[in-house]
């Protein structure tokens, strides 16, 4: 009996997991889907799940478009410079907070969690005011510079826990053969946090990448325009049919690099939920 209920409830579980799978699923269906579809059939009164004749041709007409293009190199360009310069600062200020002692680090580190509480809309307004009187507005400055500040209270915290599981001994004989603080930060602690630091740059690289406010609110030409406000000024409100081979193809191509990421991050991120929990 034990037994049976087992089986019940493991072929539970596994219908759940499948059906939130599909339900997770079925916008990236919908979305290759309806690429592959014509204007007509994105645009008639009956519901169609998959074209009788797939066509590419909105991937043809997208590829030729070099707004599309250009948005493109943009997001790569910005996402590419905000994030690595985001994710050393973040590990250098973990590391600050984790394995050095200094006077005020608790207050200090209390105060940043603190930020967390603040809504973020709160700050759009002081914030283009502040880069507007730099002259930064319409560059992509206040897309990248604010990250190199250690952006991401969330992600400091992510990383610090991480580092305080490495033993204090490793420091301790690391001085003891000359090391200082940049050597044992470059050369032991990151390579010993790879898989947490391998989260907190998927997290960051999700966040830039499909970033629409901030880009909106600098970026004001279209030569700078990034690939989710591209995807939004394809879609006009004033016109009865909608161009949607064309929004759903730059969508499916927006979140390529997306899937890409996962898929080499993956390994690195379930190693780091299971140390995690074991030294937990």
């Amino acid at each position: 009996m034990k037994q049976s209920w087992k089986v019940i409830r493991s072929a539970f579980l596994y219908l759940a997991l499948t059906f939130a799978t599909v339900v997770m699923a079925f916008p990236l269906f919908w979305m290759i889907s309806s690429s592959l579809k014509t204007v007509e059939e994105t645009n008639s009164a009956g519901l169609m799940w998959v074209s009788p004749h797939p066509t590419l041709a909105a991937y043809l007409e997208i590829f030729k478009n070099t707004d599309f293009t250009r948005a493109y190199f943009n997001s790569v360009f910005y996402v590419s410079l905000a994030l690595v310069g985001t994710l050393i600062s973040i590990a250098a200020v973990s590391y600050a907070f984790s394995r050095i002692d200094w006077p005020g680090k608790n207050i200090v580190f209390f105060l940043m969690l603190g930020t967390m509480m603040i809504p973020s809309q709160a700050l759009i307004v002081p914030q283009y005011v502040f880069f507007n009187k730099l002259g930064w507005v319409n560059t992509f400055n206040p897309l990248v510079i604010p990250g190199y500040f250690a952006g991401g209270a969330a992600m400091v915290f992510l990383l610090r826990q991480a580092m305080q599981q490495i033993p204090k001994e490793l420091d301790e004989s690391a001085f003891v053969d000359g090391a200082n603080h940049f050597q044992i930060w470059w050369e032991i602690i990151l390579p010993l946090t790879k898989g947490p630091i391998a989260t907190v740059a998927t997290f960051l690289f999700v966040g830039l990448w499909n970033s629409l406010l901030t880009p909106l609110m600098y970026l004001q030409t279209v030569d700078r325009y990034t690939l989710p406000v591209f995807v939004a000024t394809l879609y006009n409100i004033n016109q009865t049919v909608q161009p949607w081979p064309t929004i759903m193809t730059a969508a499916v191509l927006t979140t390529i690099p997306l899937m890409v990421v996962f898929f080499f991050a993956q390994r690195y991120i379930l190693d780091s939920v299971v140390v995690s929990g074991l030294k937990g």
